[in-house]
C-alpha cells in the first residue's frame, strides 16, 4: 500500500477533476498508528540523517520537530501525487501553514529537496493552532496539474 495522506475526520484527502488533483491540508499525523510525527525518530530509518540530524540534541531537539514534519508532509503529498499519476513536478502551487513563521527556513530547506528545479508558486500564513493538537507544526494543501507537460 502507498502511504497516502489520508483524511483524520470526514473529508477527502484528496480529488482529482480532471488534469487537476486538489489535496486537502496535509499534516504530519499517522492516521493508522494515530501517532503525530515529532521528530527525528518517527520518520522510516535512513531519513533523519539523510534531512539534517546532527546527533547533537540541543540542535536536534530545537530543529528536529519542524523538519521531520515537513519532510513527512511533503512525503505524504508526494505518495498522494504518485498515487493519481502525477510526480512532484506536477505540483504548480502550495499553501503553508506555520504555527511560527520562523520554522519557514527550516521547511525551505526540506522543500527543496522535494522541489529541486523550479519551486512551485506559495502562499505561506501563520496562524495560531491547528488540529489534532498543538505539536503540529505545519500544514500543506498542494495543487497539481497532470496534463500532458509535467
Amino acid at each position: 500500500m502507498i502511504d497516502i495522506a489520508r483524511p483524520l475526520a470526514r473529508y477527502s484527502a484528496w480529488t482529482r477533476r480532471g488534469d487537476f488533483v486538489f489535496l486537502s491540508g496535509v499534516i504530519a499525523v499517522d492516521p493508522g498508528a494515530g501517532q503525530i510525527i515529532r521528530g527525528y525518530d518517527d520518520l522510516p530509518q535512513g531519513v533523519a540523517d539523510r534531512i539534517g540530524r546532527t546527533g547533537e540534541f540541543s540542535v536536534d531537539a530545537k530543529d528536529g520537530p519542524i523538519i521531520a514534519q515537513s519532510w513527512y508532509v511533503l512525503d505524504r503529498i508526494r505518495a498522494t501525487i504518485e498515487d493519481a499519476g502525477g510526480t512532484m513536478a506536477a505540483v504548480f502551487k502550495l499553501v503553508q501553514y506555520f504555527r511560527n513563521l520562523d520554522h519557514f527556513p527550516r521547511y525551505n530547506t526540506v522543500r527543496r529537496m522535494f522541489f529541486p528545479e523550479t519551486p512551485p508558486v506559495s502562499t505561506v500564513v501563520e496562524v495560531s493552532a491547528m488540529m489534532p493538537s498543538p505539536e503540529i507544526l505545519i500544514e500543506v494543501e498542494a495543487t497539481a496539474w497532470l496534463g500532458p507537460r509535467q
